[in-house]
C-alpha cells in the first residue's frame, strides 16, 4: 500500500513593514466591510490577529530582491500603513507573514476570501453576551467593535431570547426579522407558546408575533399612560415591554389593571381642586363621548387681568424678543444660545398670557365642570356648563314673546269685530292703546317693506343671517332676531367612538372655542359687535356657522338620496380627501366591524392579490391585525368615505335681471296655463 504524501505548510516569518508592498494580483477591488480606519484602530487595540500572505518579488533573472508583495491581506497592509503614517507604528516593525512561492498570486487572494466562512449572527449575539457577563459594559463593547451602544443593546436583546427559539434560528427555521420580533416580550414561556401557535399559521409575519406578544397591553402613547407618567407606572411595579428594532411609541404597558387604578386615583385627586372651586356638580371620567356638552349652555368666564408687575414683565420680554429678532434678521442661522433664549421668552410670554378664568358667584351655583384626559394625556377641565334643569326661571312678557301664540294670531287675523268699540269712551287724555288687530296689520306692512329693503342690501342681509345663526349656535337660547332662519346643527358622538380624537373634530372644537372667546358675553350686544368686525372676520364666522349645519350622515331609517348626492358635490368641490384629513382603517374604525371577505377585498384593492391571498386563511382577529398594518399609509378608503370626481357643469347661458318696476301689471288671464304667484301670496 502506497503511503500518502504529507502536506508541507508554507513558511512563516516576520518581515519589516518597509519591505512589503501591495500586489496587483489582489482580487478584492470593491470596498466592503469594516473601514481601513476602523481596522487600524482594531489592530492598535489588539495587534494583528491574522498574518499576511506574501510572495517574494523577483528580479529579471528570477532572483529575490528582498521585497515582498501582498496578494492576500491588502486591507490589513493599508491599516498598518495608516498606523505608520500616524507615527503609531515603526516603519521597520516586523509583520508576521506567510511566504508563498507555489501557484498563482491571484489564487492565493481568491482562496483567502472565498474559503473564509462568515460569522453566523447568533455567534456574534452570544459573544456580546459573554463579554457582558464577564464585566464589560455595553459602551465598552461598542467601542471595541466600532458600533453604537444601541447596536450592542439590540444584540444582547437577541441573545436573551428563549434558547429554543435561538436554536430554531440557528437551524434556519426562523428568520432574523422574526427573532427580532420575539424580543418585545422577555417571557421565555410566552415566546415559546407564540412560536408553537405560529407553526399552525400559514404566515409568521413579525407584526403578528409582536401583536400576540403584546396582547392585552396598553400602548405607552395611550392618553392614560401619558397622564399617569411612565416613570410613575414603573415605580408602582408596572412593566413596560420595549421593541429595540422598531418604533414602538415608548413601548407597551403590560399591567392594564394597574394603569386603570392609577388613572382613577390621579383623576379623582386632580378633581378635588376643581370641586373646591365651588361648582354645583363635577363629572369625572378618563374620556367623555364627543359632543357631550352640546345640549348644555356654556357660561364664559372672564380672564383675570395682568397685575402691574406681570404687565411690566410681559412688556420687557416682548421688547427683548423683538430686539433679538431685529439683531439677527439677516443671519442665515441663529446662534444656538440666541435660539434657546427666544424659546425661553416665548414660553414665558405664553405663561403670562394664559390667564386664569374668573366666574361670578351665581355661575358656580348653577353650573358644573367635566374633568377628563385630553388626547395628549393632560388634564382637561371644561368649566361653566349649565344643565337644563338648573337654568334659573326667567319671567317673560307674553306680549313681547318673539314666537307669539299661533292661536292668538289666528284669532286676530280672522276676527270680524272692529278694532275699536265706537261707543267706548276715550281715556281722559284722549289716547287709547292701539288694538291688537291694528298693530298686527301695521307690522305686516312694515315686515313686507323691511323684506323689500333688505333684498336690496346683500351685505346687510348676510350680516342679519349671520347674527341669527350665531345667536342660536353660540348663545343656546338666543331668540333676539327677527330673521326666521334656524341653523339645524345635528350633534354626533355616540355614533362613532373616538371621534373626538380626530384632527377634524379637534379643528372644529378649537374653532368654536376661539369664536366663543371673541364674541360678547351678552347676546344683546352681538349685533353691534358684528357691525364693528371687518368683513374677513364676518366671512370666516359665517362659513363656520354654515359648516355646522352640514349633515351628510346616511342612516337606515332616514333616507335622503338627494341630500347625500349634494354632499358628494360639496365634497368634490372642496376637494375633500378623508385620508389626508386623518382617517385611517383601523380595527376600531372599520376592519373589526366588517366581514372577512370585505377585509380581504380592501387589502386586495390597496396592496394587491399577493397580500390578499396571504391573509385570506387567517382567523378574524389575526386578519384584522394583519390588514391594519398592511393598509397603514396606503390612503385606502371605504366607499362611503370616497369623494367622487368633480363633474364640470356646462356653461350656463348668460342672462340679465329685468326690472319690471315701471311695467303695468298684465290683466288677469284665466285661460293661461301658468300664472305668476305674487310674493305675498306665496308667503
Amino acid at each position: 500500500m502506497t503511503k500518502s504524501k504529507k502536506i508541507t505548510l508554507s513558511a512563516s516569518r516576520d518581515i519589516p513593514f518597509n519591505k512589503l508592498l501591495l500586489s496587483q494580483s489582489n482580487v478584492r477591488q470593491i470596498k466592503s466591510g469594516v473601514s481601513i480606519e476602523e481596522l487600524a484602530e482594531d489592530i492598535a487595540r489588539r495587534t494583528l490577529l491574522a498574518s499576511l500572505t506574501v510572495r517574494p518579488v523577483l528580479d529579471e533573472e528570477g532572483g529575490e530582491t528582498g521585497m515582498f508583495e501582498i496578494p492576500a491581506g491588502g486591507r490589513r497592509f493599508l491599516a498598518l500603513e495608516l498606523l505608520v503614517k500616524q507615527r503609531r507604528l515603526n516603519k521597520t516593525a516586523p509583520v508576521p507573514c506567510i511566504v508563498r512561492t507555489d501557484g498563482l498570486a491571484e489564487e492565493d487572494s481568491l482562496a483567502e476570501n472565498v474559503q473564509r466562512a462568515p460569522l453566523h449572527p447568533l455567534d456574534q449575539f452570544r459573544a456580546f453576551r459573554a463579554m457582558r457577563e464577564k464585566g464589560k459594559s455595553e459602551e465598552e463593547i461598542a467601542a471595541a467593535f466600532f458600533v453604537s451602544a444601541g447596536v450592542v443593546k439590540q444584540r444582547l436583546k437577541l441573545a436573551a431570547v428563549s434558547a429554543a427559539l435561538l436554536d430554531a434560528y440557528a437551524e434556519e427555521q426562523m428568520t432574523l426579522d422574526q427573532l427580532m420580533a420575539f424580543t418585545v416580550n422577555p417571557d421565555h414561556e410566552r415566546q415559546e407558546q407564540v412560536w408553537e401557535a405560529l407553526k399552525q399559521h400559514y404566515s409568521k409575519q413579525p407584526y403578528e408575533i409582536r401583536r400576540m406578544l403584546t396582547e392585552g397591553a396598553v400602548r405607552a402613547s395611550d392618553r392614560r399612560a401619558q397622564f399617569v407618567g411612565l416613570d410613575n407606572y414603573v415605580e408602582a411595579g408596572g412593566e413596560i415591554l420595549r421593541d429595540l428594532f422598531q418604533t414602538d411609541d415608548g413601548g407597551w404597558l403590560q399591567d392594564a389593571a394597574l394603569l386603570e387604578t392609577m388613572v382613577s386615583e390621579k383623576l379623582n385627586e386632580d378633581a378635588k381642586a376643581i370641586r373646591a372651586e365651588g361648582w354645583k356638580w363635577i363629572e369625572v371620567a378618563p374620556d367623555f363621548p364627543y359632543g357631550h356638552t352640546y345640549d348644555l349652555r356654556r357660561i364664559r368666564g372672564e380672564a383675570e387681568p395682568m397685575s402691574d408687575e406681570e404687565e411690566a414683565s410681559y412688556t420687557s420680554l416682548k421688547a427683548e424678543y423683538e430686539k433679538l429678532e431685529d439683531d439677527y434678521a439677516e443671519a442665515d442661522e441663529l446662534p444656538e444660545e440666541v435660539d434657546t433664549r427666544l424659546g425661553e421668552i416665548e414660553t414665558a410670554m405664553e405663561a403670562l398670557q394664559d390667564r386664569p378664568i374668573r366666574f361670578e358667584a351665581d355661575d358656580y351655583a348653577i353650573a358644573g365642570a367635566f374633568v377628563s384626559i385630553d388626547s395628549s394625556g393632560n388634564l382637561r377641565v371644561e368649566r361653566g356648563y349649565v344643565r337644563a334643569e338648573d337654568e334659573p326661571a326667567v319671567e317673560t312678557d307674553e306680549a313681547s314673546d318673539a314666537g307669539g301664540d299661533p292661536a292668538v294670531d289666528d284669532a286676530i287675523a280672522d276676527s270680524d269685530e272692529p278694532a275699536v268699540d265706537p261707543d267706548e269712551e276715550e281715556d281722559d287724555d284722549g289716547t287709547k292703546p292701539l288694538s291688537d288687530r291694528l298693530v298686527c296689520d301695521l307690522t305686516v306692512h312694515r315686515t313686507i317693506a323691511l323684506r323689500n329693503a333688505l333684498a336690496g342690501d346683500p351685505q346687510l342681509a348676510m350680516l342679519a343671517c349671520l347674527h341669527t345663526m350665531v345667536l342660536q349656535l353660540f348663545y343656546h337660547y338666543g331668540q333676539d332676531s327677527c330673521i326666521e332662519i334656524t341653523p339645524k346643527a345635528t350633534h354626533f358622538g355616540a355614533q362613532a367612538d373616538g371621534l373626538g380624537d380626530t384632527s377634524y373634530a379637534q379643528g372644529i372644537d378649537q374653532r368654536i372655542e376661539t369664536w366663543a372667546a371673541n364674541l360678547p358675553k351678552a347676546q344683546e350686544d352681538l349685533w353691534d359687535a358684528l357691525i364693528e368686525w371687518d368683513s374677513d372676520s364676518r366671512d370666516a364666522l359665517f362659513a363656520h356657522c354654515v359648516s355646522m349645519t352640514v349633515n351628510a350622515v346616511q342612516e337606515p331609517h332616514y333616507r335622503k338620496p338627494r341630500a347625500l348626492a349634494h354632499a358628494d358635490v360639496l365634497a368634490a368641490t372642496l376637494g375633500l380627501d378623508m385620508a389626508k384629513a386623518g382617517w385611517s382603517p383601523t380595527a376600531e374604525s372599520y376592519l373589526g366591524r366588517v366581514t372577512k371577505a370585505q377585509i380581504v377585498a380592501a387589502v386586495r384593492e390597496a396592496k394587491g392579490e399577493k397580500d390578499a391571498e396571504r391573509i385570506a386563511g387567517f382567523k378574524k382577529p389575526d386578519m384584522v391585525a394583519a390588514a391594519e398594518e398592511l393598509l397603514a399609509g396606503t390612503d385606502w378608503l371605504p366607499q362611503p368615505l370616497r369623494t367622487p370626481p368633480l363633474v364640470e357643469m356646462p356653461d350656463e347661458p348668460e342672462f340679465e335681471i329685468i326690472d319690471n318696476g315701471d311695467v303695468e301689471p298684465q290683466a288677469e288671464n284665466d285661460d293661461a296655463e301658468e300664472q305668476a304667484v305674487p310674493l305675498e301670496a306665496a308667503e
